[in-house]
């Protein structure tokens, strides 16, 4: 008798196994990361980065890892990411966040998050002036977008300010304050970072890091006069950090914690695609994939991205003083991040192909 069920049901087992539905296959394809360039030894933390005319890649670091009084380091790559140059920026701090080319006057901009201020560099020389400055207590100067009259936006993670100075520079005015731009949890102590228009010019989009949010201003006008901010999206990744906009007004946002770029939809703040991730440590001791991917770039027909593998409990027991942050050192400041940050050896940026990949049939 159990001969002769065993000889009904192994059939019907193997119609299971042949015509049954595949099983589901991952939800996101997150494409191929690949290593863009990497640091010279001794340089680590890259943070801001840009790109020229001709496509040679300008990087800057946040070099906690070196002494209180050394000057901020520029370092610059070919299209292919050959290290050309690294270049001390003169008179400024060593905590170097954002940086961009001006548009109308061609000259370089850096934001010194040490000392809030953003200057006029020599990308060459390293020689700087003082373009920008602002006023407030412990400044937080992250993020920089300029607008097409030449209008520089300067985010500070501090203080829940977006500030604003024309194209010469100068004392810069509190374009827009806001506590939806303020960091109301830690670690870290970063709100209002990565900054972009859409193409229309109707709206700025700010990521808080700290808030995991992203924040919607509405802009009016020729002037670009701000409207009131409001959450566009929450819970976005894992601290969203530098944010593009791209020619269909999709946002591209790196989230640090998550080691990702998440790909959102302009008018839902749906995501699109989720790109790459952490795979450890190759034998050089450099991030395979990203780790804490940080600000980005359009190149070509990549995404160059930035890995700060910065561990935050750390840097901010050491930067402390420097920073007025003397009230959070003996937390607990440990992100899920940090203990693989303390294990790089080797510093690097990563490029991945500028394509949101098609959905998966449950996500059409």
């Amino acid at each position: 008798m159990n001969k002769a069920k065993a000889l009904l049901v192994l059939p019907m087992l193997v119609w299971l196994v042949l015509f049954a539905p595949p099983l589901a296959a991952n939800a996101w394809e997150r494409g191929k990361v690949e290593t863009f360039a990497t640091l010279p030894r001794g340089e680590a933390h890259p943070e801001g980065i840009t790109t020229d005319r001709e496509g040679n890649v300008y990087v800057v670091t946040v070099a906690a890892n070196k002494p209180r009084t050394s000057e901020g380091t520029l370092l610059v790559f070919d299209p292919q990411g050959k290290h050309l140059r690294s270049v001390l920026i003169k008179g400024s701090s060593r905590l170097l966040l954002d940086l961009a080319f001006h548009p109308q006057t061609g000259k370089l901009l850096v934001v010194d998050y040490g000392a809030g201020k953003v200057l006029r560099v020599d990308h060459i020389s390293g020689a700087s002036s003082v373009f920008m400055t602002v006023t407030g207590k412990q400044p937080g100067l992250d993020g920089m977008t300029i607008d097409g009259a030449g209008n520089v936006y300067v985010t500070d993670a501090h203080q829940g300010i977006i500030w604003k100075v024309g194209p010469d520079g100068g004392e810069a005015s509190a374009w827009v304050s806001s506590a939806l731009l303020k960091p109301t949890r830690i670690p870290p102590t970063i709100g209002a970072n990565g900054l972009a228009f859409n193409k229309k010019k109707t709206a700025l989009f700010v990521a808080n890091t700290a808030n995991d949010t992203i924040v919607k201003i509405p802009v009016n006008g020729s002037t670009l006069e701000p409207g009131t901010p409001e959450v566009f999206v929450n819970r976005i990744g894992g601290g969203p950090d530098g944010l593009l906009i791209d020619e269909h007004d999709n946002l591209w946002i790196a989230c640090n914690q998550s080691n990702e770029i998440l790909v959102l939809e302009p008018t839902q703040g749906r995501v699109i695609a989720k790109l790459g991730d952490f795979g450890g440590f190759d034998r050089n001791g450099a991030p395979i994939g990203f780790l804490w991917s940080n600000s980005l770039v359009f190149h070509g027909d990549d995404v160059l991205v930035t890995n700060l593998s910065l561990d935050v409990e750390t840097a901010i027991s050491q930067l402390a003083d420097e920073l007025g942050l003397g009230h959070l050192v003996g937390r607990n400041l440990r992100t899920i991040d940090g203990p693989w940050a303390r294990q790089v050896e080797v510093h690097t940026i990563s490029k991945i192909k500028k394509r949101i990949p098609e959905p998966a049939p449950g996500l059409r």
